[in-house]
Order: structure tokens, then sequence, then C-alpha cells
């Protein structure tokens, strides 16, 4: 038996026998005789097909029905030129007769259709020429009704009723599928027809009756009518709106879904569980089987699990409510743990030793990275001996890269304590105008410093930044004469107490290099040292000078003895002054400064 699928591709027109049948009727010439085609409600135009005889008397115009007499309708004298139309009621007030014997007849109707003669009399003939009047009505475009709410596979079942509306001649109607023509099959597509006339109008009414059992595939097929009509110009056609029916069928697979806005789980989610059937309608009840559940819970489409831990990680089923079908999917719960020993905020002494371990559990591999302030670390602490440096705020972290917003850590916050201690340092100015003395101070929490000289409490100091437990407070003096400075330290742990002697300005001392700053120190050092060197250095090109000067003196002292002078007092004064006056400040009245002296002096004399 064929199915609603075996239509076969068709030309939108009728059948045919039909087409030949309507062309017998309607398109025939009148058997050689003249048609004039007209529009429902149009003027009929009839020419008299005549020449005119130039002895005319009078011209007539009558309808010929078969079996009935002749009615004659119109009158026009040649000679009176008047016109008269016959009282006949169905044509009253819609006639016209013109000079060249036309006649006009106003809001075509379906009676109109008949065979009209005009007649032209002279004294001695009659000339009739008949002419056949066809009418046609397009029919209104055909609309689907009394639509079925739904169809169901296996059942046949009426889809609609195809109707066109007023309609002449009588027309034709067509079903289509997806565009293809539907032809009757049994069991499958019934059309049965209906044609109904109006008894004023003579218009035409038809009705097509489709019965169909549709198959799932029918699901989104469009359904369309036609009516082929002929007009004036011959065959046309006019094409219904298409309609899409709720085609019904059983479901034959069931689907069960993790509903989630990302691609991971993690502990504390929220997890939807989402199950369909592909039936239509769709089941609006299932069973859900669900992890730690010993029954099915019967639930509609939808069923949500709220912060999940880990041990739901495993298989999920749904199932019709009669368990024929059924699906299955398995979640993964991803978790991590992490654990920081020891943590929170930890206070230990300069020196001590402290382990630290941080150690993580979870379902995929993770790796652990620490922080020190901020600041990520190259390898994870270890305490054999505490430092103040090692002082700060450790963070243990982890991730799995996989899984979006499952991250871990834990803190540390080390403090690490200390008693003071000091050393303190002197250095003089380049100038040698003020001396400055630092005392530099560790310990934690940050000692506070103070100044005293003979008891005198000093408080024009200034202070470096304290880092890492260490910071220096530096004064500047320039004492007249020996002091004794004293600088206290002091936190909650001790107070630490340190004197040192300050030399007068006027006295050179060795400065002790400043070890606040690292490099700096030395730098400082080193310059100080250069600068002895330099002195020494130049004191030794002095004397090598003034040896050289007075032994040409000597050994020219006869013949050459103005000149010579002239020339040594002149390698004399060549000597830089500045070495002369190092000499005299920081090595006092030595040897070879006194000789160097002397021989300025007899060099300028």
């Amino acid at each position: 038996m064929e199915t609603p699928s075996a239509a076969c591709r068709c030309p939108l027109q009728p059948p045919p026998l039909l087409l030949l049948l309507l062309s017998a009727l309607y398109l025939r010439p009148g058997l050689g005789l003249n048609t004039v085609n007209t529009v429902y409600g149009d003027t009929i135009i009839l020419p008299c097909r005549i020449e005119v005889p130039d002895d005319l008397m009078f011209g007539k115009w009558k309808y010929e029905i078969a079996n009935k007499a002749p009615v004659f309708i119109a009158f026009r004298s040649a000679t009176k030129k008047n016109i008269q139309y016959d009282d006949v009621p169905e044509y009253k007030d819609r006639l016209s007769l013109s000079e060249n014997y036309t006649l006009s007849i106003s809001n075509a109707r379906i009676g109109d259709e008949k065979r009209f003669v005009c007649m032209l009399v002279t004294e001695d003939n009659v000339f009739e020429e008949p002419t056949i009047v066809k009418v046609f009505k397009q029919p209104s475009q055909p609309g689907i009704v009394s639509q079925a709410n739904f169809l169901e596979t296996e059942q046949l079942k009426t889809l609609g009723e195809c109707i066109a509306k007023d309609g002449y001649p009588e027309g034709n109607l067509t079903w289509y599928k997806n565009g293809i023509v539907l032809q009757p099959v049994e069991g499958a597509v019934v059309i049965s027809e209906q044609t109904n006339v109006d008894k004023a109008s003579g218009l035409y009414t038809v009705t097509s009756v489709l019965e169909y059992k549709p198959t799932k595939e029918d699901t989104n097929a469009q359904f369309t009518c036609t009516v082929s009509y002929y007009g004036p110009s011959g065959l046309e056609t006019i094409r219904s709106e298409s309609t899409v029916f709720n085609i019904h069928y059983p479901t034959e697979k069931v689907k069960i879904e993790v509903l989630s806005q990302k691609n991971t789980i993690k502990e504390g989610d929220n997890i939807t569980l989402k199950c369909s059937g592909n039936g239509n309608p769709p089941p609006q009840e299932f069973l859900f089987y669900i992890q730690g559940e010993s029954e099915p819970i019967r639930s509609s489409s939808l069923y949500v699990l709220t912060d999940v831990r880990r041990n739901a990680t495993g298989e999920y089923r749904c199932s019709l409510t009669d368990e024929s079908l059924m699906d299955s999917t398995t979640i993964t719960v991803h978790y991590l743990d992490l654990s920081l020993t020891p943590s929170g905020e930890v206070v230990k002494r300069i020196g001590e030793a402290l382990p630290v371990s941080c150690t993580i559990s979870s379902s995929r591999n993770a790796t652990v990275f620490w922080m020190k302030d901020n600041t990520r670390m190259r390898t994870s602490p270890s305490f054999s001996s505490l430092q103040y440096q090692d002082a700060g705020k450790y963070i243990c972290a982890t991730n799995l890269q996989e899984v979006e917003g499952l991250k871990k850590k834990q803190t540390l916050t080390l403090i690490v304590e200390g008693k003071p201690q000091i050393k303190m340092t002197k250095k003089t100015s380049s100038d040698g105008t003020f001396k400055t003395i630092s005392c530099i101070v560790e310990g934690f929490p940050k000692p506070a410093v103070q100044w005293t000289s003979s008891g005198s409490i000093i408080n024009q100091t200034e202070e470096t930044r304290y880092i890492d437990g260490k910071f220096a407070s530096k004064i500047r003096i320039a004492p007249e004469e020996n002091v004794t400075l004293t600088c206290v330290a002091e936190n909650s742990l001790e107070r630490t107490v340190t004197s040192l002697n300050v030399s007068a300005i006027s006295i050179p001392e060795y400065d002790e290099p400043d070890e606040i700053n690292g490099g700096g120190k030395r730098e400082n050092g080193n310059d100080q040292a250069k600068l002895i060197v330099g002195i020494v250095v130049g004191l030794l090109l002095a004397a090598l000078v003034a040896g050289v000067a007075y032994w040409l003196y000597m050994k020219k002292s006869k013949d050459v003895h103005g000149e010579s002078e002239k020339e040594a007092a002149q390698n004399i004064q060549r000597l830089p002054r500045t070495a002369s006056k190092h000499v005299d400040k920081d090595l006092g009245n030595i040897e070879e400064n006194k000789k160097l002296e002397e021989n300025n002096h007899k060099s300028e004399a």
C-alpha cells in the first residue's frame, strides 16, 4: 500500500481529461460563430459584424435559447434615429445601442451566456450575424479550513478542507505536500470533492476534503491547495497559504544530559540533570537513578543536585516511567585539598629552625607554588636558621587548570624576633669640618634608639629605612675636644648600650666603614685608603724632584750657576701645592716636609 510520501511530482495543473473537457465546453469558438469573452461584472461589448447597407431601415438585437422562441431586446431606426429597448426584466436599464449598432450590456452576469444575434433589415432583405457570449468569474483564493489540531502517525485523520468560493466556470482543487501533488493512496491519502452552485448568482463554490495518515517525516511538512480555473485568457491557478500540522509520534529514544555553563564540575557546584525523549509531544515525567539513592526518583524532565561533594562522582541514569527506554551518563566531581603546616601567625627567635610543609590532595594532578609578600618564589621555603629577612607573609597556593575556579591557598605570617644588636662607626667629612657617627642596630620588634653625650640626650638624629630588621641612626658633630657618645637600643626583648670615643675635630683619626648599606660601606673605606696612598705617593714624588734638582745644581755650579739655579727653582714651583697642604695637615712636621718647604723658600727668593 502506498504512503503519502509516494505522491508524484506533477505540474501545477488539473488532470489532462478535465482540461480537454473544459476546453471543449468553454473555449470553442461557438461552432464557427463569433465569441465574446467577458469578466463577471464588466460590460459586455457586442459589435454588429454586418456591413451596414445603404437602404437600411432599422437594426435589432435578440438572443436565442435552445428550444425557446427568440427574445428581442433592442431596436434602432435608421431613418428616425430613435432607439427602443424591449421590456425584458433581466436587461432592464442594462442595454445601450450605438449608431453602428454595437450593443453594450452592463454588469455582466452568468445568465448573459447566450447566443445574441444582430439583425439589419432593408426593404428587400434581413441580415443576421450571431455572437456567443462567455462570462468568467475568478474564484476566491482557496483556504484550508476545519484544520486538525494535530495528526497522529499510523492514524488516518481529516487534515482539513480546501475551499474556493464564487467562481465561474467551476474550478478544480488540487492538494500539495511540500510542493508535490498528493495523489489518492488507499488507507493513507483520501480526497473527496464537493461543488455547490449559488442559485441567485450561478457561481460555484468547490470543496475538497483531505484525509491523511502521517509519518514522523511529515513533521514541519507544508500543506497547500490550489484552484485551477479558466478565465478570458485561458487556464489560471491560485494557491492557498501553506499550513504546517503538529504531528504526534511516540518516543523511540531517551537522552540524559548535564546542564552546566562550565565544562567541568567541582565540589560545591549545583548539577542540573535533564532527561528528554524524542517523541511528540515529549514525555513529561521520567525516573532518575541518583548516586546514593536506593530507589529511582520520579520527576519532570529536570532534576537538580545542590552543593555536590566528591562522593557524587559516578553514573546517573534516567528512563521513561515504564522503564522501557533508558540512558546514562557519568559525572566527575573535582576536588582540591591543601594543608599548610604551620599556618596563621607564627613568632620565632632569630637563629631558630622552622620546618614548613604544604601538601595537596586532588582529583587531578596539581602543582604547588609559593608567594612571599606578593612575589612568586622559585623554591619552597626552608628555615634551618631564621634571619630577619625571612620574616614576611608566605602563601602556599594551588589550582587545577582544567577546572575553572578550583583553587586553594593558605597563609603563614612569619615573625622573627631578636634582641637589639649595636655596632657604632664614625666618619669624617671630606672637608674635615664635622664627623658622622652611626649607630647600626639590628633587632625585632624595631628597637627605639637614644643618643647621649656626657649624660645629655642628643635629639638631632637621622635614621635610614628599617629593612630586614636592620637600620642606622646617625648624628653629625664637630667636637672641639674628645667626647664619648653612647647609643642605647631597646625593644620588648632587651635593652642594649654601646659607647664610642670620638676625638676632637682637629685630630685626624681612622674612619670605620658604615655597614648599613652593604656595598656602600666598602666603597667609602676604599676611598679613604686611596686618599692615604695618594698622599704618600705625592711625598715620594716631591722628594725625588727635589733630589734631582739639587744634583743638577751641584754639577753645574761653576759655569752655569745662574741658569741652573733658575731651572731648579722652576722645577720646585711645579710641585703640587695640594700635596704639601695634605702633608701639613694629616702627617704633621716630618723631616721630608721641612726640606721641601726650605727648597720652596729658596726658589721664591
